[in-house]
This record gives C-alpha cells, sequence and structure tokens, in this order.
C-alpha cells in the first residue's frame, strides 16, 4: 500500500475532476513509532506530527475542504508518561502561539471539542483566544478534539438531557437522532464523510462514534510524520470510488441522481 501512496504523488488531484468530501477527520497516529524505527526519542515524532498538521491544513485548504477534524490527544492520553505528556502540552502552547496567526490569515476558523474540565489554566485560555481569534474565518474549520473522548461526550451529551427532562424542558418523546446530536461537541458541524487513521491500525479509538455512523473509512500503512499532500490526494481517491448508500440500495441512489 505503501507503493501505491508514492505512485499517486507523480499524478495530482485535478479540484475539477473530484469533488472532495465536506467534511474530512484523521486519527494522526504513529509518532511515536516513526522516532523509534530511526532512533529518535519519541518527541522528535510529535514534533515532525506538527509539520504534518501544517502541511494537512495547507492541503485541505487547496483541495476545497471545508471541515478537517484532527484527533491530537484523547482523554485517555493522560495515562501516557508524565514527560512525555509535558511534552505534548508543550507542543500545544507553541503551535497555538506561532501558528495561530498563519491560520487566521489563511482563513481557518479554529474550533476544540472534548472537555476542558480539569485543563491547566493556561491551556484553557489558549484555546479560547484560538477560537475566538479565528471565529469570523469561514476557509476552512479546523476542529481539535482535544482531552477528547467519544464515549465521554455522549455521556456529557446524556447527561445534559436527563437535566433537561428532569426540569420539564423536554419531554421523552421529543428526544430523537437530532437532538441527541445538538447535545454533542460536534453540534454545529456536518458529521464526517471521509475518516482517515494513519500507521496501518484499524479501529476508532473512541473517535467520533456516534458521528461516524456514515462515513467511509481510509487506513493508510504510513505513519503520521509522513502523512503529506500525496497520501490525502491518495485518500480522496479512495473515497471518489466508493459508493455512499446511508441505508439504501444502488438502485435507489441512481434513481435520486
Amino acid at each position: 500500500m505503501q507503493a501505491e501512496a508514492q505512485s499517486h504523488a507523480a499524478s495530482p488531484l485535478k479540484a475539477s475532476s473530484i469533488l472532495p468530501p465536506r467534511h474530512v477527520a484523521i486519527i494522526m497516529d504513529g509518532n511515536g513509532r516513526w522516532a523509534a524505527q530511526r532512533g529518535l526519542p519519541r518527541l522528535e515524532g510529535h514534533r515532525r506530527g506538527v509539520e504534518a498538521v501544517r502541511a494537512t491544513v495547507r492541503a485541505a485548504i487547496e483541495l476545497g475542504i471545508s471541515y478537517l477534524t484532527l484527533y491530537s490527544f484523547s482523554s485517555e492520553n493522560w495515562s501516557r508518561p508524565q514527560d512525555e505528556v509535558g511534552e505534548l502540552m508543550g507542543l500545544l502552547k507553541f503551535f497555538i502561539r506561532h501558528d495561530l496567526a498563519v491560520l487566521h490569515k489563511n482563513g481557518v476558523r479554529v474550533k476544540i471539542i472534548g472537555t476542558r474540565e480539569g485543563l491547566p489554566a493556561d491551556i484553557c485560555a489558549l484555546l479560547t483566544e484560538a477560537e475566538e481569534c479565528t471565529d469570523a474565518n469561514r476557509v476552512l474549520t479546523l476542529i481539535v478534539a482535544f482531552n477528547y473522548g467519544s464515549r465521554n461526550e455522549i455521556t456529557r451529551a446524556v447527561k445534559s438531557l436527563a437535566s433537561d427532562l428532569v426540569q420539564g424542558r423536554i419531554t421523552s418523546d421529543a428526544i430523537d437522532e437530532a437532538m441527541i446530536s445538538s447535545h454533542l461537541d460536534t453540534s454545529t458541524f456536518p458529521d464526517p464523510d471521509l475518516i482517515i487513521r494513519t500507521s496501518g491500525e484499524q479501529r476508532l479509538s473512541n473517535f467520533l462514534l456516534w458521528q461516524a455512523a456514515y462515513a467511509e473509512f481510509v487506513f493508510l500503512p504510513l505513519y503520521w510524520p509522513d502523512f503529506d499532500r500525496a497520501a490525502l490526494e491518495s485518500a480522496l481517491r479512495d473515497y471518489a470510488g466508493r459508493e455512499r448508500r446511508f441505508g439504501a440500495v444502488s438502485e435507489q441512489i441512481k434513481v435520486k441522481v
């Protein structure tokens, strides 16, 4: 599969020939293994991963993607060694402080999903700054899943609905899929059309479990620091060849077209 991805680099994606998905979500996996293969410390893998983020955001803008969600730090990642967690927090601060102006200039709106309860005050302040500074931008919405876990998100939504029910603001009959979606962190965004995971692993790892109901999946064997525009274009080509039926059959889709 790596050879296939590399072959796509010689064949640039034509914006006019392939309509990109509206919303692409990426599980950025493999920084540590990338570094280990090269005899480098894990931090270097994370640093190179930040460079891949920059390249991917640029490519998403150029390819006409409207929403890009990046799984940057899960609620389970706090169990990693404390020195590594500290390094990751440092990289987050560095990225926001040094890249926010560039994102803003390029029309990128930054949104953060995940719980902020218990986060350090300086981290919360940076996340709020990133959102408020870029709120009017519309070229690309960059959704960063930070301190995020989908089960936690769904649990928080259920608690919120339960509170509304107890307070008499809603009735049980009013609770449907749309209402549940409206209580999730992603309530103002469309569901992802395409979810990409790097490193060859083939699982969601507690990422967008509700929202991924009808997403297409592409699993790439390369580690996240090696992800670039060519890899994104490869995934988009794969997506373009899929038939999205949303529970219907092919004949019904053809009739609608």
